[in-house]
């Protein structure tokens, strides 16, 4: 049984920085990679990042390279995010989601992910 859950988010000004956190279970059969994905209400859901679990890998969506920083605790088995320079249209709520064995590493589809959070609020006022 995995369970995925995310925390983290809340209200910022345009600028500031937020920490995202994703917890999964010991008790999980995969840990093969994790993603952070993110939904305005509307528009499809959107690849944010995503870290192979053993080596550490990193992928990014083009568009927030640089700004953002995925990173995971294999010990802790949590998931991070680090935001920086957050902006209004960074606004959504942000998914954790785990890949097992199998999977393509890094995939920016969502099905391509087999557990997901149910989300954390992230917020950024003009």
């Amino acid at each position: 049984q995995v369970k995925l859950v995310e925390s983290g988010g809340g209200l910022v000004q345009a600028g500031a920085s937020l920490r995202l956190s994703c917890s999964t279970s010991e008790s999980s059969d995969g840990h093969y990679a994790m993603g952070w994905f993110r939904q305005v209400p509307g528009r499809e859901r959107e690849f944010v990042a995503a870290i192979s679990w053993n080596a550490g890998n990193t992928y990014y969506a083009d568009s927030l390279k640089g700004r953002f920083t995925i990173s995971r605790d294999k010990s802790k088995l949590t998931m991070y995010l680090q935001m920086n320079s957050l902006k209004p249209e960074d606004t959504a709520v942000y998914y954790c989601a785990e890949a097992l064995i199998g999977r393509i590493v890094g995939a920016k589809i969502a099905s391509e992910y087999d557990y997901w959070g149910q989300g954390t609020q992230v917020t950024v006022s003009s």
